[in-house]
């Protein structure tokens, strides 16, 4: 009790000094992530996630230190602006071993709010992918964006991985990843243009096996695409892997898409051409809609996790476990998407 006192008149304490740092360290990061990536003709939305990861990494909620490596040599990020921004916090949760504010662990039942999006469902992917991956062959993550899972531990060594990513990012990210000296054996990597591109013509080029069971990762892309694409990409799925494949994915309430409406959200959305688009209606029944949405398209909802449902508005988004139900595979699609950009 005594050391949380402590901490927390040391975070006033330091949030009054850092004060003035504030507004600079701010437009720093927010510079270099927006700017920037649209000069290197790269994702900045995968940014907001990998920036959230490395403060994860820093608070110790979750270890990574190939995302640490990452970040530190990214052009379009910047460490010392994150630690400018977050130091009051740190020292807090340092002296006084609890979390608050930013970032926090995932509160129970529900009560996630939108500034815990990246926090939580970094946490509630992984706990599905750490039950799926060991059963399966290979680990395809479509829109990788700036993902490091297939260089960490959740990956078996025996697993072959497959990144696609548009052809801008993908480059950044690999140049990025030498200069951080991460190794990626087993990862093959795969620039697809979304909107003109197979996918799983590309894939299987790569050396892809439709035929083996296969954990695919769709995380912060379904909401960048049009229902049709959303769609065509499922089907796609379906029709290009092997028995007990599993895709795990985000879907988005339709609220969370209006927000992109707003006219400063979009200009920076348009921006850099990252526009929002495909939400579900999660006002109620939240569930069954998950549910229908993905059973008329021949899947099963395993696994779940809603955010924000004590909101009475309802969810915002929600992580799931898809499973696909065998289907004739002379009927799969392409599973090219409009613009599966990216991880938000």
């Amino acid at each position: 009790m005594f050391m949380r006192l402590i901490a927390w008149v040391v975070f006033v304490v330091l949030q009054v000094v850092f004060l003035p740092l504030l507004v600079p360290a701010t437009l720093m990061v927010t510079y270099r992530q927006i700017v920037i990536s649209r000069r290197l003709g790269a994702s900045q939305t995968g940014i907001e996630v990998i920036n959230g990861r490395w403060t994860m990494d820093w608070f110790g909620i979750r270890p990574d230190p190939a995302t640490v490596r990452l970040v530190g040599v990214l052009p379009n990020t910047s460490i010392l602006g994150l630690q400018l921004v977050l130091f009051p916090l740190w020292a807090k949760h340092k002296l006084g071993g609890d979390y608050f504010g930013y970032p926090r662990l995932p509160p129970p039942g529900g009560a996630e709010t939108m500034a815990d999006m990246v926090i939580a469902r970094t946490l509630y992917f992984d706990r599905i992918l750490g039950r799926v991956l060991p059963e399966v062959e290979q680990f395809v993550l479509l829109g990788a964006g700036y993902d490091t899972r297939a260089y960490g531990p959740l990956v078996p060594d025996r697993v072959a991985c497959f990144e696609l990513d548009q052809p801008g990012t993908q480059a950044l990210k690999r140049s990025s990843l030498r200069k951080a000296g991460i190794e990626t054996p087993g990862v093959t990597f795969v620039p697809v243009d979304f909107s003109r591109d197979d996918v799983f013509e590309k894939l299987t080029a790569g050396g892809y096996d439709p035929g083996l069971k296969t954990a695919f990762l769709w995380e912060g892309v379904t909401l960048y695409l049009s229902e049709h694409d959303v769609r065509k990409t499922l089907r796609g799925i379906c029709g290009h892997a092997g028995p007990g494949s599993v895709l795990v994915a985000d879907v988005y309430a339709e609220r969370f898409v209006r927000l992109s409406r707003g006219k400063a959200v979009r200009k920076i959305l348009e921006y850099t051409n990252e526009g929002l688009a495909f939400g579900l209606s999660f006002g109620t029944g939240w569930e069954k809609t998950l549910r229908d949405f993905l059973d008329s398209e021949s899947i099963t909802l395993g696994e779940s996790h809603f955010m924000g449902g004590t909101n009475a508005k309802g969810p915002f988004m929600v992580v799931a476990e898809c499973i696909p139900r065998p289907v004739d595979r002379g009927q799969g699609e392409g599973g090219g998407s409009g613009r599966p950009e990216s991880a938000l």
